[in-house]
């Protein structure tokens, strides 16, 4: 067995399939050669995957929640995740004397689960390819702009018509801008509630120490239950709910797992830049990473000290001071591990491998003029990027964080939100942006909640005053006109005290009050005199042109990229997955450790002696008593055999991103064996290229799940429903 990693890692290396290599879709899963997935380990037909005739297989068992993966684990609706993914829920229902970010939660009977008021479970329920649809709508001769406006009311069209089917959710997918699109209907679970979170000294074991890291000994798990009418379909919360029943569901295996063997990585992530140019690249690591460290560094400062001593600060800044910290030791990783692996140098070298067998390609002639192209879009870009930069802190309405940041100051963030909201309440539902149609209601509304859970007054005004100084350092072109407007010539005590002035001045910061506010129309939010909502309409129009910016360098880039990365595919001679973009994919790997410097040999599993070996009492190495108590009789239930001891973690090779947290690892069965919620320090910078030697995911092994259940929390009723009692 100690032979069989590198064995198998050099059997892969001269695989001529490089399945390993990619984030599959759906619809590739049949387009990879069955015999050699088979080979490697899977037992199912790749059709009981997904039935592209039905649209539906076990792939329909991931799910997103949270803005991460999640599987449904049991008949009635459980769907196992991350303790991080489901972090807001303990937040919703926490409060000073109440921490259950702290203490964890567990509720023996379903009247005691407790309901969110904004987490959502989207199931997906079919992919189709409207390639040729959409882009048979670009009129003949049309400019970039012209083609891209096309593009986007073909793709409006069809997301329209698939959505008159009840329940159902539409979006076209886009994939590395324009190689391919993927109309993908799927629904929407609206009533989920906590089931189960291990205190935080469990799911965050290791804390920012650990992030990354390996050896690793986190409890990164939790439970949440999808609720559904009593005709099975989503319904808002109500008492006469009963469990959501799904089609699909993964058993949980317990018979344990051994180096080499054979896994599946599913799951929704979010984004990978594996398609870009080595200029592109280059960009990524010498300015946006940089300032990612920058800016998140005072950030984290600014929440820790603003929330100090204050037990309900402390909760309200928590998910937010999470999320910003992973980024903050992300950016670090991207540029430490970039560096390492000499991935801009290799990225140079494959672009003019591909340029020069271009060259003799008749059909490719064009990718080499696409290259040229793509490079001064970037050259574009970056003349402005400090400006942008700055902008794409704060996404408004319903907007996904850019990568996975929140956005901050919340009273920027909700001033800009209700300001674009009126706007484009004042257009045709058929016209608005996306975000702000009637379909899009429940949504913002439910996304103002959030970040009001999140806010807190002290630190909020000081992230501001932060988010102006840098503004008003940018050099004479690049300034950012609604905070010039405001403070242009202030010193750093002025500003403070001109934001103290906004925020004591406005009643946006008022939950109940925005929520009347959220109706009104321009005339009428700005007939208020509210200085915070002048400032929200200012800084709206400053986002605008951003996004028209933007929106001009992605039409351009569409006509560029594909014919880049198709020549790409082509030089290849195989399947190329597409760029991680949040949608449904499935990677295969195998468990297995390595090596991540001359002299050091890392195992794949760690174990619950290693877990007391950390303990230290101080934070973030403090078991709770309750599992020390239960660490002295662990009991053989859950015992690996060849460990001698019960599971915590393993390593396998899968090709992980942001967004596959919570996936599910599905054995060759397809039974689950554990949630995928990291990657390894050296695979950080996985995002922009598979490397074999390091591509690590970090999974919990689910008998260590199990073992809390049973030998912490007696969660025997839990355990009888997932099927292992």
């Amino acid at each position: 067995m100690k032979m069989f990693a590198p064995m198998l890692a050099a059997l892969l290396a001269a695989s001529p399939v490089l399945a390993l290599d990619g984030k599959w879709t759906p619809g590739q899963v049949r387009e990879i050669d069955p015999a050699w997935l088979k080979d490697q380990g899977l037992e199912l037909r790749p059709g009981q995957l997904w039935d592209a005739q039905r649209g539906t297989g076990l792939l329909a068992g991931t799910v997103n929640i949270a803005g991460c993966s999640g599987a449904f684990v049991s008949k009635r609706g459980l769907v196992l995740t991350n303790h991080h993914c489901l972090f807001p829920m303990l937040q919703e229902h926490s409060r000073p004397g109440r921490d259950l970010i702290r203490d964890g939660f567990l509720a023996r009977k379903p009247e005691e689960e407790l309901a969110s008021a904004s987490v959502r479970v989207e199931v997906p329920r079919r992919f189709r390819d409207v390639s040729a649809e959409i882009l048979a709508a670009v009129p003949e001769g049309a400019d970039a702009a012209a083609r891209y406006t096309a593009i986007e009311a073909r793709s409006r069209a069809l997301v329209d018509a698939c959505q008159q089917r009840p329940g159902s959710k539409c979006r076209v997918a886009v994939h590395d801008e324009g190689v391919q699109y993927v109309l993908i209907e799927s629904f929407e679970l609206r009533d989920v509630r906590l089931v189960y979170a291990p205190p935080r000294a469990v799911g965050e074991y290791g804390g920012e120490v650990d992030n990354w890291m390996w050896p690793r000994h986190t409890g990164d798990f939790a439970i949440a239950r999808a609720w559904a009418g009593s005709d099975n379909a989503p319904a808002d919360h109500a008492t006469g709910n009963r469990p959501y029943q799904p089609e699909f569901h993964f058993p949980i295996s317990t018979r344990g797992l051994a180096a080499g063997d054979f896994l599946m990585l599913l799951g929704y992530p979010g984004i990978t830049w594996r398609a870009l140019l080595a200029e592109e690249m280059r960009e990524r690591r010498e300015r946006f990473f940089p300032r990612r460290v920058d800016v998140f560094g005072e950030w984290i400062g600014i929440l820790e000290q603003a929330s100090a001593g204050d037990a309900a600060g402390t909760i309200a800044v928590a998910a937010n001071l999470k999320g910003i910290a992973n980024r903050h030791k992300n950016a670090q990783g991207q540029i430490a591990g970039l560096d390492r692996m000499g991935t801009l140098a290799r990225q140079q070298a494959a672009d003019d491998a591909v340029a020069a067998w271009a060259r003799e390609q008749a059909q490719h002639q064009g990718a080499l003029a696409a290259r040229e192209a793509l490079r001064a879009l970037l050259a574009e870009r970056e003349a402005g990027f400090e400006r942008d930069f700055l902008l794409n802190l704060i996404p408004l309405g319903t907007e996904a964080p850019a990568g996975g940041v929140p956005p901050l100051p919340k009273a920027l963030y909700f001033a800009a939100t209700l300001a674009q909201n009126a706007r484009e309440q004042a257009k045709a539902d058929a016209v608005r942006a996306a975000g702000y149609t009637a379909a899009d209601a429940d949504k913002l509304r439910a996304r103002l909640q959030r970040e009001q859970a999140n806010y807190f007054a002290p630190a909020d005004q000081r992230i501001f005053a932060a988010l102006v100084r840098r503004a008003l350092a940018l050099p004479e072109g690049l300034r950012i006109a609604s905070l010039d407007a405001r403070f242009a010539g202030k010193d750093a005590q002025a500003i403070a005290g001109e934001i103290a002035a906004l925020y004591a001045g406005s009643r946006l910061l008022d939950a109940s009050a925005r929520e009347a506010m959220l109706g009104e129309s321009v005339e009428a939010l700005q007939a208020r005199e509210d200085p915070l909502l002048a400032l929200g309409f200012a800084w709206a129009d400053d986002i605008a042109a951003l996004r028209a910016r933007e929106r001009a360098w992605l039409a351009r880039s569409a006509i560029h990229r594909p014919l880049w990365r198709r020549a790409v595919a082509a030089h290849a001679g195989q399947p190329v997955a597409p760029d991680a973009n949040g949608t449904l994919r499935v990677g295969f790997a195998h468990v297995q450790g390595y090596s991540p410097r001359d002299g050091v040999v890392y195992t794949p599993f760690t174990r619950l002696s290693g877990v007391l070996e950390k303990h230290t009492g101080v934070e973030p190495f403090a078991l709770p008593p309750a599992l020390l108590a239960a660490m002295r009789d662990p009991g053989e239930r859950w015992r690996d055999r060849a460990l001698a001891d019960v599971p915590v973690n393993f390593l396998a090779d899968g090709d992980s991103s942001g967004g596959n947290s919570g996936s599910p690892m599905v054995n060759g069965r397809g039974e689950l064996v554990g949630i995928n919620f990291d990657r390894v320090w050296e695979n950080v910078a996985g995002d922009f290229g598979f490397n074999p030697a390091y591509s690590r995911n970090i999974s919990v092994d689910v008998r260590y799940l199990l073992w809390q259940l049973d030998r912490v929390e007696d969660a025997q009723t839990l355990l009888k429903e997932l099927r292992v009692r």
